[in-house]
């Protein structure tokens, strides 16, 4: 079996899939389709570059919504 079938059959298995969360640790890719493909990707949260993407995708909204409510407290 090559690693793109192993992939394949571990993103199929519903236990790799709690409440539409992703993880596998035989699953070599970061970012896999969801379970209803057509909407789009996510991450396998049993690698640990998945955290480094969290962090990287929700830093934006963080750092403006610091920055909003600081400009907001000093009015």
């Amino acid at each position: 079996m090559n690693q793109q079938e192993i992939n394949d059959a571990e993103w199929g298995d519903p236990a790799n899939w709690t409440w539409g969360v992703y993880r596998s640790t035989r699953d070599t890719r970061v970012w896999v389709p969801k379970q209803i493909k057509w909407t789009g990707w996510t991450l396998n949260f049993a690698k640990p570059a998945a955290k480094w993407w969290m962090v990287a995708i929700l830093s934006p909204a963080l750092i403006v919504a610091t920055l909003c409510i600081a400009t907001s407290a000093s009015r």
